[in-house]
């Protein structure tokens, strides 16, 4: 077994009150996928961006770095996206819902490669980050690059957390915490609705 398939324990036994109170709210919003009412508030529900260019670095699917690129921020429309897009997937990405812990097929994954984005292909973990949480989400200490993904500040549902997006097409991810593993001590906690699985070749 590779190290970053070991389980990570937190300091306290089982999930915390928040994870237990997000877990539920996940658990409603799962039952009630297809209805963008029961998904994050507008506030939280960032536009997309403008036009233009940004800094994506680009990796294989072995995780090795091919470097930094300057790409077009990728911009569509809501039936764009819905055409593109499995419903799960469109609510997620483009509504910031959240998919049932223990539902997604990535929160059990161990084999080895990287994650990228559902929406535009950005690659945005690697296997080798990736823990188990014990949260039924596909978890990870750190992004592949931080320049890939955006941190946005979260009030839905009565709580404050940060909400991480695709920095190329502004696709909602899932939330950071602060409870990870060393050597960072985060737990990027995603939904593997919004990430698409690319099997190292090495």
């Amino acid at each position: 077994m590779k190290k970053s398939d070991s389980i990570y324990k937190p300091p306290l036994p089982g999930v915390t009150r928040r994870d237990f109170l997000f877990m539920t709210m996940a658990t409603f919003a799962g039952l009630t996928l297809a209805s963008p009412s029961v998904f994050a508030a507008d506030a939280m529900r960032k536009k997309d961006l403008p036009s233009g260019t940004v800094t994506i670095f680009e990796f294989s699917n072995d995780g090795k770095p091919k470097g930094a690129f300057q790409v077009e921020r990728i911009v569509k429309t809501e039936e764009e996206w819905h055409k593109q897009l499995p419903q799960e997937s469109f609510q997620i990405t483009r509504h910031a819902g959240t998919e049932r812990p223990y539902s997604g097929k990535y929160w059990n994954l161990h084999s080895k490669g990287i994650y990228r984005c559902i929406c535009c292909d950005t690659a945005l973990f690697n296997s080798d980050t990736k823990y188990d949480s014990g949260t039924g989400w596909p978890s990870y200490w750190k992004p592949i690059a931080e320049e890939n993904v955006e941190k946005i500040d979260d009030q839905s549902f009565g709580m404050s957390r940060i909400a991480v997006s695709c920095k190329r097409c502004n696709a909602h991810l899932g939330h950071v915490f602060n409870d990870g593993p060393p050597p960072t001590g985060l737990r990027y906690c995603m939904n593997s609705a919004a990430l698409r699985f690319a099997r190292s070749e090495a």
